[in-house]
């Protein structure tokens, strides 16, 4: 008998290094049953410590990826990762403001953990104005809120600020991630219909930190391609992304998150 899971669909950069991207997000998907679909945006050269090469899909395949899988496959959930350009969040909007219904989660990839930039200057705008309208939620780490923003995000009650101007300013919820404030405790704010709610975790020293952001962004879309409701699907991808970095991997100098079922419950 044929089964028919959850799907869900990234729109992302892929990482051949396989700890972030697109091949993180699949790997996501696969741990909480969920069936993954991607449309590939960018190939990157990269490893966990270096980005040496960015060579952007033309916004047209992209668009051709987004139809034929739209168009075929029940998708329940969508999440975006690195978009690169003006060009490619266009194209990218041209086709989600025809699904409206489908839950949508946006990571604003703008910088990889090497520090390299991985979005255009100039598609900023293009985030603000034309994707984040059509958000259920979006994910900015603090670095990302302050170019948001537009102020310096630094402490708690900053955080609280940003995320309550961001979410009114773009009509969605905001999970403001807080762990580059480097406490000793991991501090994340879900802003939703006007209200904060804290979700804290012990930060986890010496483990690995590339994909972290599209791994979160990944496990919520997969909760909510289950029909789980957004705290509840926020709550569900920290406690996996904590468990993907209690058991994240090492060769070598080279480190990764453990997004594989293996000791998972």
């Amino acid at each position: 008998m044929a089964l028919s899971p959850p799907v869900a669909l990234t729109i992302a950069g892929s990482d051949c290094s396989g700890g972030a991207g697109l091949q993180a997000d699949l790997k996501t998907f696969q741990h909480f049953g969920v069936y993954g679909l991607s449309a590939v945006t960018c190939v990157v050269a990269e490893t966990p410590v270096l980005v040496r090469s960015v060579h952007a899909v033309p916004p047209a395949i992209l668009q051709d990826q987004l139809h034929v899988l739209l168009e075929a496959f029940p998708v329940t959930a969508i999440k975006t990762g690195m978009l690169f350009s003006k060009a490619h969040i266009v194209a990218v909007t041209e086709i989600l403001s025809r699904y409206r219904d489908i839950p949508l989660v946006i990571d604003p990839v703008m910088i990889a953990s090497t520090g390299d930039p991985l979005l255009e200057e100039n598609a900023i705008a293009a985030y603000k104005e034309r994707l984040f309208p059509l958000a259920t939620l979006i994910t900015p780490n603090l670095d990302e809120a302050e170019v948001l923003w537009g102020a310096p995000v630094r402490d708690e009650a900053t955080m609280e600020r940003a995320a309550a101007e961001l979410s009114a300013r773009h009509g969605c919820a905001v999970l403001l991630k807080g762990g580059h404030l480097g406490l000793p405790e991991c501090a994340d704010l879900l802003w939703s219909d006007g209200m904060p709610g804290w979700l804290r975790a012990p930060r986890i020293e010496g483990a690995a930190s590339h994909g972290t952001g599209c791994t979160l962004s990944a496990a919520i879309a997969a909760a909510l391609a289950q029909g789980k409701d957004l705290h509840e699907a926020v709550e569900t991808a920290k406690g996996y992304l904590g468990a993907t970095l209690r058991q994240s991997l090492q060769w070598g100098g080279i480190a990764a998150l453990n997004q594989g079922t293996l000791g998972f419950a």
